[in-house]
């Protein structure tokens, strides 16, 4: 008899564990409280307008193949790519930039904005390969035992951590003007940090755009868990949909399956968690696991929240796909965000004009407006009740007069919001932390939650909360390595 594995939400990390063990055989039922698969990478359609939830950037797209190949299946089948070049235009109050993975483009947009810059691009490519080349294997890897960090990998990434010196700082080693170095360091404050703090490690993310590029999925980045739930369907795995989980049954610190908020108890070998991590430890698992108690829970370090505008025009404005727009006063912005806790008049924020690439998102002739600022989480004493409506006016003010997005608020055919306390009240997203955990030198590796987690037996956690960390790329891999860890466990028991 196939063992039983239940799995606690189709975000990317479960439904990429899912269907690589239903392809190994494997019983595998996976609980949706939405009625759609996806989580924070599910569609959000409105009126005919489709966008994506959360995440907007596909990197290391290879990753992708790699995992449909595991579940049996070719991700060209499923899904069509689109590499964007450039990647990104990133907006500063006297300037614009638009780097892009082609390395003789980027040397040429570099020697227009920042002549003298050039060599210096090349030295980053060139020492930090070296750098990902070495901690890529540990991003693989589990470390769900002390053990794991004297392995072989990780202690010869070791001296390619530049322990004690921040992304920023790390960056300076390769440019001199500022506005350069942020150009290749605004990613640190999805990761929950400001680029003055976020780990030099780090300084792999924009390698990674630079030398593998950065894709669109062709209807949104939504259609990957779309197809994932797919595979999963047809290797024999079972979705059910709009079934909220309640909580994880739980006996002698054991994880033995799910209690349904139906009542509906349903058992099983192995459980995994895709919840957001702190939401199931506060509310899925009671008092059961005494190491991630609430008060613990609190003193763990957070990412920032996102204020979102969702707008569906009947325009199509010529600017690019992916538009980030940085603050006259950044770091002070950035302050505001991680230690202050106010929202900020001078504001940064990202804008995807994804029509320009993808027309099957709107109706001929209309378009989608994805807006996302970064603010405070929950942390902070917002009252996002009374500060919303005032905000999205704020945004919006913003969007006509920075973003080149000209008479706007005229053209908005439908608009949703969403706040911190939405991320919070109707994702389950602790704090409205939406990038999760930080990723602090203390919650990096064996430090983070693990895979095969430590607080219950028969229990495994894949998503942003546990290694290798948010970020679908990383995601991806925790389902990967969540799935291996059950196989390899059941191929032992065989013996």
């Amino acid at each position: 008899m196939s063992k039983k594995i239940v799995i606690i939400g189709a975000g990317p990390g479960g439904l990429t564990a899912g269907m690589i063990l239903a392809r190994h055989g494997y019983d595998v039922e996976v609980f949706e409280k939405e009625a759609r698969v996806g989580g924070r990478n599910a569609p959000l359609a409105l009126d005919g307008y489709t966008f994506d939830t959360g995440p907007t950037f596909l990197m290391m797209s290879f990753i992708l193949e790699e995992i449909f190949a595991l579940a049996g299946r070719d991700a060209a089948t499923y899904l069509e790519l689109v590499r964007l070049d450039p990647m990104y235009r990133l907006v500063f109050s006297d300037m614009e930039v638009s780097p892009s993975s082609d390395r003789r483009k980027m040397e040429q947009e570099l020697a227009r904005v920042f002549p003298g810059s050039e060599e210096g691009y090349r030295k980053f490519l060139q020492r930090e390969k070296i750098r990902f080349d070495a901690m890529y294997p540990c991003l693989k890897a589990d470390y769900s035992s002390f053990r794991s960090l004297f392995s072989p990998n990780l202690l010869k990434a070791l001296p390619h951590l530049s322990l004690g010196r921040s992304i920023f700082e790390n960056l300076g080693t390769y440019f001199t003007p500022e506005k350069l170095k942020l150009s290749f360091t605004f990613q640190s404050k999805y990761l929950g940090m400001s680029a003055w703090e976020c780990p030099a490690a780090f300084t792999i993310i924009p390698y990674v755009e630079h030398s593998f590029g950065i894709y669109h999925v062709i209807g949104g980045l939504n259609v990957i868990s779309q197809a994932m739930g797919r595979v999963l369907a047809e290797q024999g795995g079972r979705l059910r949909l709009s079934a909220p989980v309640d909580r994880i049954l739980i006996e002698k610190g054991t994880a033995r399956g799910v209690q349904l908020a139906s009542g509906e108890r349903v058992f099983a070998d192995e459980v995994i968690i895709n919840a957001d991590f702190a939401y199931a430890m506060s509310s899925l698992t009671g008092d059961s696991v005494p190491k991630y108690s609430r008060q613990r829970l609190d003193a763990m370090d957070y990412s920032c929240s996102t204020f979102m505008l969702y707008l569906g025009i009947d325009h199509r404005y010529d600017i690019p796909h992916h538009n980030v727009f940085f603050a006259e006063k950044y770091r002070e912005n950035i302050e505001d965000i991680f230690h202050t806790g106010r929202l900020s008049d001078d504001m940064s924020f990202y804008v995807q004009n994804a029509s320009v690439t993808d027309p099957t998102l709107a109706p001929p002739g209309h378009s989608t407006i994805y807006v996302l600022v970064p603010v405070p989480n929950l942390s902070f004493p917002i009252s996002w009740e009374t500060e919303k409506e005032r905000y999205a006016e704020k945004v919006l003010s913003v969007l006509e007069s920075r973003a080149g997005l000209t008479g706007l608020r005229s053209r908005i055919k439908v608009k949703k919001i969403t706040t911190p306390e939405d991320w919070r009240n109707s994702y389950h997203v602790y704090r409205g932390a939406t990038f999760n955990l930080a990723h602090t030198l203390g919650q990096m590796l064996y430090f983070r939650p693990h895979n095969q987690f430590e607080g219950l037996r028969n229990c495994y956690l894949v998503g942003g909360g546990t290694h290798p960390g948010s970020g679908l790329p990383t995601i991806y891999e925790s389902g990967r390595i969540s799935a291996r860890m059950i196989m390899e466990k059941h191929a032992a028991g065989k013996k």
